[in-house]
């Protein structure tokens, strides 16, 4: 394991994340603790027979406009924790949660994955929420064998760089684009997309993959084009669509972007479909939009109906009477994500005889998990730190509510 990062290096590093990171509203690019919880959920009985600490990090935008990745997936992570608590404290460990926010920036998942890596009962990592913020910080976490798993970050490259640190129980961009495009085609019955992405990670990747499936299914693709995220006028674009007049626009960002961008083509008078991914999956988009002009609007996701099940809804019930919170996007996949990490942190800690693990040891059992039994799905990483189990569905919005139509197929 390589030395620890002296405090004047350290300091450096926040110093450079505040000048250059940043995302929208104005947020400080400092590193934030968005909630620490300090229950005892665990730990090694160090001679005096006090439990020994470890630390679990979550990470994701905990403010800002993506808020809604990040603190979904912590407030499930944290529930998880909850759960396990006193099975941790039997084996003689206080595991603690460290929540902290990368606004979704790339910049600010280096810092944050910096202050994590300098605390030397850190663990593990539940997170990053979202691919760019996820992707640089790998490369900081696997310097110090850190072990992460995220709950969302899709885009295909984070597994395809060989750190073997990098683990995820979603689906990938080129599973969800490739499905996305195969029923907006064959259930849909699109023969002409125009397509647009927020020149970004995440947003680019799946609108790419998109129009790789497209051009393999022979479906006209009347447009290609990258727009700014966080920018209030479309208008230049939108104009562009509405001459084309493509029976659905495919739009590779966030909800943020794509509200603002519905509305303004409904109110030039595009009347046909809009598709995107599990960015979409929030009830601001409909807000934004108006919930006349969401109507029409379809989005894959890598989560599936948490309460199509009585199991489910008892979660559901369950959870909210216990945390005060209402369940959102990533809160199911932040519960499992726990899950797996907390799995192999027990497996690290039974492997060394009962003592604290090392970070390797425990990237060692996280890595080898296999045919893990989540709530809401099943876990199996194959060598890229990719789920085997992980699926695509499908949702839309109608009369401003979500209604979940299916596995996409």
């Amino acid at each position: 394991m390589k030395k620890q990062k002296t405090l004047s290096i350290l300091a450096a590093t926040f110093a450079l994340g505040s000048l250059l990171a940043g995302c929208g509203g104005g947020q400080s690019a400092a590193p934030q603790q968005s909630g620490t919880s300090e229950q005892s959920n665990g730990g090694g009985a160090s001679a005096g027979g006090a439990l020994e600490k470890l630390v679990i990090g979550v990470v994701g935008p905990m403010s800002g406009q993506y808020s809604d990745y990040g603190s979904t997936a912590k407030a499930g992570a944290e529930y998880a924790l909850k759960e396990k608590a006193e099975a941790f404290k039997k084996l003689g460990f206080d595991v603690q949660l460290s929540a902290q926010d990368d606004q979704a920036d790339p910049k600010q998942g280096v810092a944050v994955a910096q202050m994590l890596i300098s605390n030397p009962d850190v663990v593990g990592v539940v997170g990053h929420a979202t691919t760019g913020a996820s992707i640089t910080a790998a490369a900081q976490y696997d310097q110090e064998k850190l072990v992460m798993v995220s709950p969302s970050a899709t885009g295909s490259d984070l597994t395809e760089q060989g750190k073997k640190i990098v683990h995820r129980i979603c689906a990938r961009d080129d599973q969800q684009g490739s499905k996305a495009a195969i029923y907006a085609k064959n259930q849909l019955n699109i023969k002409t997309a125009y397509l647009m992405h927020d020149k970004q990670a995440y947003g680019q990747g799946l609108a790419e993959e998109v129009k790789k499936q497209f051009e393999k299914d022979g479906v006209q693709i009347l447009g290609f084009e990258g727009v700014t995220a966080g920018e209030k006028d479309y208008s230049a674009v939108i104009n562009q669509i509405v001459a084309a007049n493509p029976e659905m626009v495919y739009f590779g960002g966030y909800y943020s972007d794509a509200g603002i961008i519905v509305k303004q083509a409904r109110e030039k008078g595009f009347k046909g479909i809009f598709m995107g991914g599990d960015g979409y999956d929030s009830a601001d988009l409909v807000k934004i939009a108006g919930a006349d002009n969401a109507n029409n609007v379809v989005f894959t996701s890598t989560v599936g109906d948490v309460g199509a099940t009585e199991d489910g809804k008892k979660w559901i019930s369950d959870f909210e009477s216990s945390t005060g919170n209402k369940v959102g996007i990533f809160t199911s996949f932040g519960y499992d994500s726990m899950g797996v990490m907390l799995n192999g942190l027990e497996e690290a800690i039974k492997a060394n005889g009962g003592k604290k693990p090392s970070r390797e040891q425990v990237l060692e059992a996280v890595h080898k998990t296999k045919d893990y039994k989540g709530k809401f799905v099943n876990v199996t990483f194959d060598d890229k730190g990719d789920n085997t189990f992980a699926s695509v569905y499908v949702y839309k919005y109608e009369n401003g509510q979500k209604v979940f139509i299916g596995e996409a197929k």
